[in-house]
């Protein structure tokens, strides 16, 4: 197994357990926000801790932090608050495993953005490899409220996926800029530099518009600390599979998080598997396999 495979199996699982306690915390005292602002409270110190002494162990020198890296990860970092804000919300209006089905859309528009901004160009079989992706999300994907799938929720779900697909390639353009040699150096340093400036900015925006949920989050630290665990292991693991290979094969082997959802969705919040969603998964699988075992 190629190690960029392995990052982004390992990201998905992290962050499909992440995504389940920001669900129980949604529905509790959290407003989507704080719920966002969990995720890197903790994370950002324990990050920067490991990093060094990952660094010191193999006996790497402190990389050098240039304009471009900066640049790159601040817009990465204030597209995944919003991307992240919109799917936390998304729970409240949907199922747990259609909530990130909705989010997937990520995938397909991940590979538009990387052409654009970093020129990272999929051949022909590679864009079949992530169509077959997303027909599997479709199959999983239920026409909501009536039938419509023009509805609020839908809306948000997209958004969401706009906004995840402008952070990954943001984000590798950061990884590319740093560029340390070591995959799991660079997702370490990237990771501290940008969670640091999401908890600070995030941070400030709570203490102007809800001043309440920072009381509330700390309040919540058994609960909250849980979440930067697994979004210290799945960030870490989504810079460094970015350093190595093209964001959206990335993302379409990351897909695998939605056959993780279901799976929690299921043994967790107890909602019913059906034959269609079986079908989904199924192919879903063979667009992972795919992807996995083609990319070189």
């Amino acid at each position: 197994m190629e190690l960029w495979v392995f990052f982004a199996i390992q990201a998905a699982a992290a962050q499909t357990l992440r995504f389940a306690v920001q669900k129980v915390l949604a529905g509790g005292k959290l407003s989507p926000a704080a719920a966002t602002w969990a995720r890197f409270l903790w994370s950002w110190p324990f990050a920067a801790l490991l990093a060094y002494a990952y660094g010191r162990s193999i006996g790497a020198s402190f990389p050098t932090l240039t304009p471009a890296f900066f640049a790159w990860g601040m817009l990465g970092g204030i597209f995944q608050i919003l991307a992240t804000i919109c799917t936390v919300y998304l729970f409240s209006l949907r199922a747990f495993a259609v909530g990130i089905t909705f989010k997937k859309t990520e995938v397909m528009l991940t590979a538009l953005v990387g052409f654009l901004l970093l020129g990272d160009a999929i051949p022909l079989w590679g864009l079949a490899a992530i169509a077959l992706g997303f027909i599997g999300v479709l199959l999983l994907s239920d026409p909501p409220d009536g039938g419509s799938l023009f509805n609020r929720a839908a809306g948000i779900g997209i958004l969401s996926g706009v906004l995840f697909a402008l952070s990954a390639v943001t984000y590798r353009g950061a990884t590319l800029a740093l560029d340390t040699g070591d995959p799991a150096l660079t997702g370490g340093v990237t990771l501290a530099v940008v969670a640091l400036w999401q908890t600070v900015a995030l941070g400030a925006w709570l203490a102007w518009k809800e001043p309440d949920q920072i009381g509330a989050t700390l309040k919540a630290w058994r609960q909250t600390s849980v979440v930067s665990v697994f979004s210290l292991i799945g960030s870490w693991s989504w810079f460094a599979a970015f350093s190595l290979m093209n964001a959206a094969y990335v993302f379409a082997v990351g897909q695998i998080e939605l056959i993780f959802s279901l799976l929690i969705g299921a043994l967790w919040f107890k909602e019913k598997l059906r034959p269609r969603e079986m079908l989904g998964m199924g192919v879903l699988t063979a667009s992972i396999i795919a992807v996995a075992f083609l990319v070189g």
